[in-house]
């Protein structure tokens, strides 16, 4: 029940990433809003994890998000490399031409799921 929390939590979270992105994209590259976009869901995600998925840890909320930021540390990169090569790789080499970076920053954040699973439940609000 735990996981199906966190993928409905970081579905929610994903939604938000990838909407902000668009307005973020107005106003700067589209990595540099893929980054961007990620942060916002990144606040998100922590602020619905831990009233909705994790138990309280009896650590402070600035300890919790610490460790939550490292963990993301590590998402950032497999979002935005999983993002960035198959809308500027994979795609151009498959002619995939329909809203390539919609559909790449898509398949992008939801790239983590699992490992985010593992940092957050071990990790991040891990008692």
């Amino acid at each position: 029940m735990l996981f199906i929390r966190f993928l409905i939590v970081g579905g929610i979270a994903a939604t938000v990433n990838i909407g902000s992105r668009y307005i973020f994209n107005i106003f700067v590259s589209f990595g540099w809003s893929v980054i961007f976009a990620y942060l916002v869901g990144m606040i998100t995600a922590y602020t619905l994890m831990r009233f909705f998925v994790f138990s309280p840890t009896g650590r402070g909320v600035a300890s919790e998000l610490w460790r939550f930021a490292l963990v993301n540390v590590v998402a950032l990169a497999i979002v935005w490399s999983t993002t960035m090569g198959l809308a500027f790789i994979v795609f151009p080499f498959l002619n995939f031409t329909w809203h390539t970076e919609d559909v790449a920053h898509f398949f992008g954040a939801l790239s983590p799921a699992f490992s985010s699973y593992i940092g957050h439940t071990y990790f991040s609000f891990k008692n």
